[in-house]
């Protein structure tokens, strides 16, 4: 009798060690092998405040795990159930149940991305925040002033305060976040700047930099040519001469602008017609690249007081209104004599 209970007893032990030995090689198959995906590459999106056994569930719902136990077992194994991140992830043929889960609570969620580019102004860049699909828009329908009132900036104008660069995030990031990184880093740029600049240089504080920069940004076609045009305008600025610029009157037209520059354009007086005023224009018309805040900081030295373009994006820098008179009856008149200089619009 005891022969046979001893036997028994064998069996069931064995029976017990063989089913545990199978349940582990099968939760191990489990988390090292790779998702069950279709579709090559996909992304899931954990919502805030989902459970851990609501994420498993969804993962085995859509066929990317094949038993959520194990997902959820190995989660709370680990001490991360309670401590998944929210966001969206990709999902990678090559990886693995444990993998995912590591990703998931270091919080490893996919960024997307929104570039602000040199030479926009605040609307263009707005436009393009308001069509990135990823961001939280809360900004739509404000004034510019509504904004920089949000970012706590109340009394500031936002033209050239935002710093054109590529800007990564995760989905649901509000466009006031996005906008918030780039004011910042211009301050950052800007402050580092100023400390290293040019002593001679006709500026009294860093965001009279910040206006020539703008300007400097949107008469660059060449990148190598900013410190000759940033030369041109800081000695004009130091002989009391007007800029005479045509970014900042085209800024001033606004969206009245057709594209087509006129005489009478130049002649209208307004704060950011530089034909007609002395000195900077109130505000910078555009954001400036780190490039262009360096050429303003650091103009290269010389006499030209003048230039204009060649058509092909570079320019002819002069040193008298007779040379450049010369240069844009060849470049800009096809050789036919000049009737009017816009040089001599504001005389």
């Amino acid at each position: 009798m005891h022969k046979f209970l001893f036997k028994g007893f064998a069996i069931v032990v064995l029976a017990a060690s063989l089913g545990l030995g199978w349940f582990l090689v099968d939760y191990r198959d489990f988390l090292n092998s790779p998702l069950e995906l279709s579709a090559g590459e996909e992304t899931f999106e954990v919502a805030p405040g989902t459970s851990m056994r609501g994420i498993a569930g969804q993962l085995h719902a859509r066929g990317v795990i094949r038993s959520p136990r194990y997902f959820e077992w190995h989660a709370r194994l680990r001490g991360v159930a309670g401590s998944l991140h929210a966001g969206e992830y990709r999902l990678l043929p090559e990886l693995t149940p444990a993998q995912l889960i590591e990703n998931m609570s270091q919080g490893k969620v996919m960024l997307h991305a929104v570039t602000i580019v040199e030479g926009w102004t605040f609307r263009q860049m707005l436009e393009i925040l308001h069509a990135n699909e990823h961001l939280q828009h809360t900004l739509r329908g404000l004034e510019p002033e509504e904004i920089m009132a949000r970012l706590g900036y109340p009394d500031e104008h936002p033209e050239g305060q935002f710093f054109p660069d590529t800007y990564r995030f995760p989905s649901g990031t509000s466009d006031l976040a996005v906008l918030a990184r780039a004011y910042q880093a211009t301050q950052e740029h800007l402050a580092r700047e100023w400390q290293t600049r040019d002593p001679d240089v006709p500026l009294d504080s860093p965001y009279e930099a910040l206006i020539l920069a703008s300007i400097v940004e949107k008469e660059t076609g060449v990148p190598s040519e900013r410190g000759q045009i940033a030369g041109v305008f800081a000695r004009r600025l130091q002989k009391g001469m007007r800029l005479q610029t045509d970014p900042t009157v085209i800024y001033g037209l606004g969206t009245g602008f057709d594209g087509n520059l006129r005489r009478r354009h130049l002649r209208e007086d307004g704060p950011y017609n530089t034909y007609r005023r002395g000195g900077l224009p109130p505000t910078p018309i555009a954001l400036p690249g780190l490039a262009s805040i360096q050429a303003a900081l650091h103009p290269e030295p010389g006499d030209t007081l003048y230039f204009v373009s060649r058509g092909d994006g570079s320019h002819v820098f002069s040193a008298t209104l007779k040379e450049h008179n010369n240069a844009v009856i060849r470049y800009q008149l096809n050789g036919r004599k000049q009737p009017f200089s816009s040089y001599e619009a504001a005389q």
